[in-house]
């Protein structure tokens, strides 16, 4: 992990895996996360692997920067990161600010073009220079929005898990092979992930998959199988 202040915010650099190891990282978020003026941008790009666990530690990050009253951005990712966002509903938790790549000011400076580099200038705006806020009723939807969000994906949390350590059980796997197996069934047949873990969890009370979702579930196990290092 790298970090750089960047006017209000913090720009953290992440690389390797995001896995139930990344918890650990989180203490150190944290007060990351309480040094910054106004939250966190995230840039995920060396990321080449991301799991269930690692998106609990994002949604925890992003949780406590709400409780903070700051946000969490995800400014670039991978495709390992990028396609568990989309397959859980959860990107748009992590959007950018809407802050072009060029020009990284903080989002406090935003409201007043004459700053530069974070600091005002000795003039103050003129009162046309201001743009126009957005109306409560606005902010009060996004709002509304972002925790009906969270909370969705934080209700498919312990689902997409418990489906992933019933696929170790059944079939012998690694926590991330049986994570593989997930991702690669969910693509496969263009099933949402925490829907796919909804109907493997069924599946314990006697329910019985889609013919098309067993067989793609069974060419992933076999896939995982195959690419298992001899010995193991």
């Amino acid at each position: 992990m790298d970090v750089v202040p960047d006017g209000d915010r913090m720009t953290v650099t992440l690389w390797g895996e995001l896995d139930l190891g990344s918890r650990r990282l989180l203490p150190e978020l944290y007060d990351m996360l309480t040094l910054s003026g106004t939250g966190l941008d995230l840039r995920l790009d060396a990321i080449g692997f991301c799991d269930c666990s690692g998106l609990n530690a994002l949604l925890d990050l992003h949780s406590r920067a709400a409780g903070e009253g700051k946000t969490v951005t995800v400014r670039s990712c991978g495709v390992a990161v990028e396609r568990l966002l989309d397959m859980t509903d959860t990107r748009e938790l992590f959007a950018d600010s809407g802050r072009p790549e060029s020009a990284p000011a903080p989002a406090a400076c935003a409201a007043n073009p004459r700053e530069e580099g974070g600091r005002p200038t000795a003039d103050p705006p003129e009162e046309d220079d201001r743009p126009t806020a957005h109306p409560p009723e606005e902010d009060s939807q996004d709002l509304r929005a972002e925790v009906t969000q969270l909370r969705r994906a934080m209700q498919t949390r312990p689902t997409i898990d418990l489906a992933r350590g019933i696929l170790m059980a059944s079939f012998g796997l690694s926590p991330e092979a049986a994570w593989s197996v997930l991702v690669r069934t969910s693509q496969n047949t263009n099933t949402k992930l925490h829907n796919l873990a909804q109907d493997l969890v069924g599946t314990v009370r006697g329910r019985t998959l889609p013919e098309r979702v067993q067989q793609q579930l069974a060419a992933a196990v076999a896939g995982e199988n195959r690419s298992r290092p001899t010995g193991d």
